[in-house]
């Protein structure tokens, strides 16, 4: 069971705590993990990722054991610490402005 924390607006969006915890098959990767979110709350899809190519949207961020794994690969395992349960993964909304 992973635990995932989403920002405020998408926990909106999907009526959802602010942590949820998704089953996820192995190999656990961010891929996994969000194909599992966007199936148990189908509105969040199209909100982090692109509809088409499936790419991580510009302004949203994941992060997990305090390192930025949003240039990672979809398809990079995900830390230890995460697939145990004892770390979350979190997806992060950017901010930018000037």
């Amino acid at each position: 069971m992973i635990r995932v924390v989403l920002p405020c607006h998408l926990r909106t969006l999907a009526r959802a705590d602010d942590e949820v915890r998704i089953e996820v098959g192995r190999p656990a990767t961010q891929r996994a993990v969000l194909d599992a979110l966007e199936a148990r709350y189908p509105v969040l899809r199209g909100t982090i990722r692109d509809h088409a190519t499936l790419r991580r949207r510009p302004f949203i961020r994941f992060f997990a054991c305090s390192e930025d794994l949003s240039h990672e690969s979809p398809d990079a395992r995900l830390p230890e610490a995460v697939l145990t349960g004892v770390e979350p993964f979190l997806i992060v909304g950017a901010m930018a402005g000037g």
